[in-house]
Order: C-alpha cells, then structure tokens, then sequence
C-alpha cells in the first residue's frame, strides 16, 4: 500500500482533503497521518486546527481505510461515505500547524451500509482527540 497515493484511497480533494497517508493496515485498524499545515481549511482565526477539522480527519481516515479494503477487494474506486453520527466526540487539545497526526482507526459492526468506527488522534504520545461515528456507505449505482 506504500506506492498507492491517498487521493487513490479517497474521494476528498484539496482543499478539504485531511489524511496525508495511510501508513499501516491490520484486521479491522488501521493507523493514517496527517501534517498539519498553517493553509489547512480547518485552521481557526487563533491558528489551531478547529474541532470540525478533527471530526474530519478522523472520518477521512475511516474512508482511507475503507478505499483501501475496496481497492484490494478488486474495486476501481474508493466507495462514498457521510457521517451518519458522531458519538462521543472528546477534543483534549487542537493541534498546531506542523503537528504531525496519528489516528488508528478501528472498525466495528456493519449493518444495512452503516459501519461503526472508533478514532483516536495523537500528536506524539498525547491523545488529542477521540470518537465514535457510524457511517453510511453509498451503495454502488
């Protein structure tokens, strides 16, 4: 997966385009990275990155991951998927441009097109964000 680029994995394109890189896929976790740059989309007026802009990364690492498993399934394109809900969203501190994220990723139950995804961010050793989402997949047409 090293040589495949992310805009491969994902259907966001800049300027909200929030993973950077897929960097390791076993079982149901996967871990993605982003840098965070001080032109980023999410950079609030006090120059960290916004809470939305989390959210966001963390659903685009789920959509890495699951762009990754259709792909390697035979699929010519990533699947489409919307944040149904955000469960249990906790911010413990916003990044800083040129903090280098890490989320894992870690895919649970899926039923009728929704899957259930757990997030957390860190920044080095320190947990910055964490979540649950469910997701819906658009089916193919």
């Amino acid at each position: 997966m090293k040589n495949v680029g992310i805009e491969r994995l994902i259907p966001q394109r800049d300027p909200i385009m929030m993973v950077d890189k897929l960097i390791e896929v076993k079982d149901d976790v996967a871990i993605t990275g982003l840098t965070v740059r001080d032109n980023n989309y999410f950079i609030d007026e006090d120059g960290l990155l916004a809470e939305p802009g989390l959210i966001e990364h963390i659903a685009q690492s789920a959509s890495a991951f699951a762009g990754y498993r259709a792909i390697s399934a035979g699929a010519a394109q990533p699947p489409v998927g919307y944040i149904g809900e955000v469960k249990k969203f906790h911010c413990y501190r916003r990044p800083q441009p040129g903090d280098e994220l890490r989320t894992t990723i870690t895919m649970g139950a899926e039923m009728a097109g929704i899957t259930i995804i757990t997030g957390e961010t860190r920044v080095a050793d320190e947990v910055v964000a964490d979540t649950q989402m469910k997701i819906f997949i658009q089916p193919d047409d």
